[in-house]
C-alpha cells in the first residue's frame, strides 16, 4: 500500500514499536514515522506507507501540537516526572506569576537540547551518554512558540497546549519555565495533538487498525499520497508534454494547465502535478532563475516512465 495511517501511539510504546507492529499487521515492509514521540507521550504519529515514505522527512519539518501537563516544584534528569529527581523546592508563586512566566516563552527562544534525546554528539545518541551517567556540552538551537494556550493552572500543575516549530523538546519547555520562576519543573504528561493535517481526533490505535484490516476495511485507514498537499493547486500536463512528465524533465509553464474541478489560474510555487488520467505524480516547484518548474519530490512515475 502506499499512503498515510494517522496512528494514534499510546503509552509504553516507542515510535519504533508502532512500526514494527504495523509490518506485521499489514504485512509490508517499507514504513516510516514521521517524528518520534517519547515513550511514555501519546498522540498523533503519522506512518508513511510504500512510495509515501518519501515524504516523511516532509511531515517531520511540519508544525507540531501538543498538550502537556507541567509540574513545578522538582527537577530531574530527563526532564520528565520519570527521570532521577535531582532538587525539589517549594512552589510558592502565585498564579499570575505562572501565567506570566508561561506566556514569556511565546515566539522564539534559545533552547539546549536534553541530553535524554536521540540527538547526535560524536555519532552517540545522547540518551546513551545519558544512561552511562555522561553529560556533554550542548549547543543551544533557536525553536519557535508560535502559541501557548493555558488550560488550566492548579499549582504546583498547569495544563497547556503548545504549538511549535520542528525540533522544540516539550519537556525542556516546562524545565526552562520552571527556572524561569526559580522553583524548577518537569513534564508530568504529554499528549501530541496534531502534526501537520493530522489530527488527534482522526488518530486510529493499533487495534483499531488491526480490527480494520479483519474486517476487510483497511483502505478507510489509508489516506492517499496527495491529500498531504492539498494546499498546493493541482495542474496537469497539455497533452505535448505528457512526455516530458513520464520522465521527470523540467516543464514550462505553458505545458501546465489546471487540473479538472481546480481553479484556472498560472501556476507558481510549489504545485502538485498529475497525469492526464488523474493520478498524482508528484510536486513541482517553480525555478525562477530558469523560468520552469523542477521536480521537487516524484512519488508516482507514470506507466512507460524511463528507469
Amino acid at each position: 500500500m502506499d499512503g498515510i495511517i494517522n496512528v494514534y501511539k499510546e503509552r509504553g510504546f516507542t515510535s519504533h514499536d508502532v512500526v514494527a507492529k504495523l509490518r506485521g499487521i499489514l504485512k509490508q515492509k517499507k514504513i516510516g514515522h514521521t517524528g518520534t514521540l517519547d515513550p511514555e507521550a501519546e498522540g498523533v504519529l503519522p506512518v508513511c506507507l510504500g512510495k509515501a515514505t518519501r515524504a516523511c522527512d516532509m511531515l517531520s519539518d511540519s508544525g507540531k501540537e501538543y498538550r502537556a501537563v507541567l509540574l513545578l516544584g522538582r527537577e530531574t534528569d530527563t526532564q520528565d516526572v520519570f527521570g532521577r529527581t535531582l532538587s525539589e523546592k517549594e512552589v510558592s508563586v502565585t498564579e499570575e506569576e505562572a501565567r506570566e512566566a508561561v506566556m514569556g516563552f511565546e515566539g522564539d527562544y534559545s533552547q539546549i537540547p536534553p541530553m535524554y534525546s536521540a540527538l547526535k554528539v560524536d555519532g552517540k545518541k545522547l540518551y546513551q551518554l545519558a544512561r552511562q551517567g555522561k553529560e556533554v556540552e550542548r549547543k543551544a538551537r533557536t525553536v519557535t512558540i508560535h502559541r501557548i494556550l493555558i488550560e488550566k493552572i492548579s499549582l504546583p500543575r498547569i495544563t497547556m497546549a503548545v504549538s511549535c516549530s520542528k525540533g522544540t523538546y516539550i519537556r525542556t519547555l516546562c524545565h526552562d519555565i520552571g527556572k524561569r520562576l526559580g522553583c524548577g519543573g518537569c513534564m508530568e504528561s504529554l499528549t501530541r495533538t496534531r502534526v501537520s493535517g493530522f489530527t488527534i481526533d482522526r488518530a486510529l490505535t493499533l487495534g483499531q487498525i488491526e480490527a480494520l484490516r479483519d474486517e476487510g476495511r483497511l483502505s478507510e485507514a489509508v489516506l492517499p499520497v496527495d491529500a498531504l498537499f492539498s494546499d498546493y493547486p493541482a495542474f496537469i500536463p497539455v497533452p505535448e508534454a505528457e512526455r516530458l512528465l513520464r520522465n521527470g524533465n523540467p516543464l514550462e509553464a505553458s505545458m501546465l494547465e489546471a487540473a479538472p474541478g481546480e481553479e484556472k489560474k498560472e501556476p507558481d510555487g510549489v504545485i502538485r502535478v498529475y497525469s492526464r488520467e488523474g493520478g498524482f505524480v508528484g510536486l513541482y516547484e517553480y525555478d525562477g532563475e530558469k523560468r520552469r518548474f523542477r521536480a521537487k519530490k516524484m512519488f508516482f512515475l507514470m506507466e512507460g516512465a524511463e528507469g
